[in-house]
């Protein structure tokens, strides 16, 4: 009985954390300059720059913020390739 629980308790709430980390990790790595992204704080902007760890993000009023990578919530909209 006790082995059930744990394998009920893996599935209902170990692996499904484990894959929505990976995929943050995953949309923080394929970050690119002019994606349009959110901060965890609510900030709307587009990456102007980038590096392994930071990340620059021009505001609407041409403000630029700095930021860790691990800050950028959501990917709105993917920059162009063109």
């Amino acid at each position: 009985m006790l082995v059930l629980m744990l394998v009920i308790f893996y599935f209902l709430l170990i692996r499904p954390q484990q894959k929505r980390q990976k995929a943050v990790q995953q949309m923080q790595a394929s970050l690119e300059k002019g994606d349009k992204v959110v901060t965890i704080g609510g900030l709307h902007g587009f990456i102007d720059s980038i590096d392994e760890s930071t990340v620059v993000i021009k505001c609407g009023d041409g403000s630029r913020l700095t930021y860790e990578r691990s800050a950028i919530r959501d990917v709105l909209e993917k920059a162009n390739k063109s």
